[in-house]
């Protein structure tokens, strides 16, 4: 399996921007697809990127869409999410993921997660 870390969480006021990223290693000739997702205090994780390492494809939850884009840099075997216009409800720690099969919303799609990055936003 592929091992991941993320980086570049933080505290920011409403309407800031960070940028996380997702450095991964060990198996990585068999990158196929990425996902960020994230986790609020008492709920649930929930889906918010994916982007297909080969195609480029992306997808976004709707919550994201507009203000979060997701890249990657194949050379180096990182994701990124920048995400801009950052709102209090955007707070949780962000987690990113290596895709296996099955649909891409689901977290039990992915087989390898990185250990989180908090992302703190103020009003």
């Amino acid at each position: 399996q592929v091992q991941l870390v993320e980086s570049g969480g933080g505290s920011v006021q409403a309407g800031g921007s960070l940028r996380l990223s997702c450095a991964a290693s060990g198996r990585t000739f068999n990158n196929n697809a990425r996902g960020w997702f994230r986790q609020a205090p008492g709920k649930e994780r929930e889906f918010v990127a994916f982007i297909g390492w080969n195609t480029g494809t992306t997808y976004y939850a709707d919550s994201v869409k507009g203000r979060f884009t997701i890249s990657t840099d194949n050379a180096k075997n990182t994701v990124y999410l920048q995400m801009n216009s950052l709102k209090p409800e955007d707070t949780a720690v962000y987690y990113c993921a290596a895709y296996y099969s099955g649909g891409l919303y689901g977290a039990g799609s992915y087989n390898s997660w990185g250990p989180g990055t908090q992302v703190t936003v103020s009003s």
